[in-house]
Parts: structure tokens; C-alpha cells; sequence
């Protein structure tokens, strides 16, 4: 048995990926509480939506909004600067938002891409945004998702485990979050109905051993520990857990087995970004 978790559980570098707008109000706001609680770099980045034919036929509109989306940038990164964060922007150009921030995270080498995503509403599958579940699916590090007027988790934090290695991962960042912020955090496990008993009794086993592996990283830091193992299907249940104890953060695994088992699109995992009221952590 291992004797400790993933250490992946850090973030020194973040990468803000803004539209502005709304839906990039929760995320900016999010990235920079997270940056000034971990001490972490700030890269600021907005993409600009052209191609060549556009850009031949209309070169002055698409220097137009180069310089807005500097201008905007700059005035976050003031924001990050006046609370002490190292800080920088980028402005790309390009046809898909979502492959120029996954080139960005990929060069810069980030520790989490934080992203912003539109309201939750009858259109689940439209929900997250297009760019947003890419992103998601496709960055190499961990994604944040954020819906808007969110801010920094205070009040609880849920992560799920499968006993997988990428929810090790996801355990060691929940935990380093929870740490940090001081606040409580519940390590879940779901077992489904039709398991054989040997998969549900996994499940338990799953969560003690991240207890038992936590106990020592999160001694003397105040921090509530608690595991919960539930039946049912997996992403109904970390959403329903999610509002009932009024967790503000959910952490997930991206490459688990069993309930989260594949990429974002048409996952399990998707599910709880999309459904989940609070920001979502996708951990690489």
C-alpha cells in the first residue's frame, strides 16, 4: 500500500482564462484569492477571436479589440499586483478560445487553468460552454471551473475518490486547498446499488485509506476530516452531497476507473461540473 498520496497537490502558477463578462466575474475573482492564499504567479489570458480572412478584411476592428482586451487585462492584473501577486497577461488570436488556452497552460506549464462557466439552466449540456468542457477535456493540468459570483471556499470542501491514482491526485489537492484555507473537507466514495459486494466494500476501503493518509499531512492545521461512503449513481450523489453539506468546492480526478472513468464529454465527471452549483476542481 502507498504510504502517501499524489504531490500534486500544489499551485504555484495559475492561468486565468477571462472573456469578461458575466460568466468571468466568479473565475477572476476565485483566481486571485487562490493566487494570494498560496503565494502562487498569476498569468492573465484572453483570447481574441480572429482568423486571416478576417483579420485581412477588417485589420483596424480586430486592433480594436487586441487593445480592449489588454486594457481589460491590465486592470485585473493591477487588481493582482495591489494584493502582491506576481502577475502577467497574454493576448492570443485565434478561431477556437479553448485550443489557444490549452497551447498557453501547455507552454507555461501551469499547475490550473481557472475558467469560468455560464449559469446552470434546462440546457444542461449548453450549461458549461463548448469552450469551457474543452478546455476541461483537454488542458495537461488541472481546470477549475467556476460559475460567476463565486469566491474563495470557506465554508467546506468535497472531494471524490475511487482509489484510483488520479484520485489520489484529487485528494492531495483538495487537501493542500483545504489546508490553506482552513476549512473542512469530506472525502466521498460512491458505491453503486448493482456493485457485488466486494466493489462496495472498496469503496469504504478507498476512503479510510485516504484518511489514514491524510491524518498526518493535516495535523495541527485545524482542519475538519470526515469520509462518507454513499450508494447510488456517482454523479447524482456528489451533487446531492455537494448541496447538502453546502460544500463551496468540489474536487474530482480526471482518468479514475469506475464512475470516472473517461474525459469530461458525456462523463460522469461532466455531469458534476455542469449540475454542481459551486466551482468545480478537475484534477489532472
Amino acid at each position: 500500500m502507498a504510504t502517501r498520496l499524489s504531490p500534486v497537490g500544489r499551485l504555484q502558477r495559475l492561468l486565468l482564462a477571462t472573456g469578461g463578462g458575466e460568466s468571468s466575474a466568479g473565475a477572476g475573482a476565485l483566481a486571485l484569492d487562490l493566487a494570494a492564499a498560496h503565494g502562487a504567479e498569476l498569468l492573465l489570458m484572453r483570447v481574441v477571436l480572429t482568423n486571416p480572412e478576417y483579420e485581412s478584411m477588417a485589420p483596424e476592428r480586430v486592433e480594436a479589440e487586441t487593445a480592449a482586451a489588454r486594457e481589460d487585462l491590465e486592470a485585473l492584473a493591477g487588481q493582482a499586483r495591489g494584493r502582491g501577486i506576481p502577475c502577467g497577461t497574454r493576448v492570443r488570436h485565434g478561431v477556437d478560445p479553448y485550443v489557444a488556452v490549452v497551447q498557453e497552460a501547455d507552454e507555461s506549464r501551469v499547475d490550473c487553468v481557472v475558467v469560468g462557466r455560464r449559469r446552470r439552466g434546462p440546457l444542461a449540456r449548453l450549461v458549461m460552454g463548448d469552450s469551457t468542457a474543452r478546455i476541461v477535456g483537454h488542458a495537461p493540468c488541472s481546470v477549475l471551473a467556476v460559475p460567476p459570483e463565486v469566491r474563495e471556499p470557506r465554508r467546506h470542501i468535497l472531494v471524490a475518490t475511487d482509489g484510483s491514482r488520479a484520485a489520489d491526485a484529487a485528494c492531495a489537492m483538495a487537501a493542500e486547498l483545504a489546508r490553506v484555507g482552513g476549512v473542512p473537507l469530506t472525502v466521498l466514495s460512491v458505491a453503486r446499488p448493482e456493485d457485488p459486494d466486494a466493489e462496495r466494500a472498496a469503496a469504504g476501503e478507498a476512503v479510510q485509506r485516504v484518511l489514514d493518509l491524510l491524518k498526518p499531512e493535516l495535523a495541527g492545521s485545524g482542519v475538519t476530516l470526515e469520509g462518507m461512503v454513499e450508494q447510488g449513481r456517482p454523479e447524482t450523489v456528489i451533487v446531492e452531497t455537494a448541496q447538502r453539506r453546502g460544500a463551496d468546492l468540489v474536487v474530482v480526478g480526471s482518468h479514475g476507473h469506475g464512475g470516472l472513468e473517461r474525459l469530461l464529454m458525456g462523463s460522469v465527471a461532466e455531469r458534476v461540473v455542469t449540475h454542481t452549483p459551486c466551482p468545480v476542481m478537475v484534477v489532472k
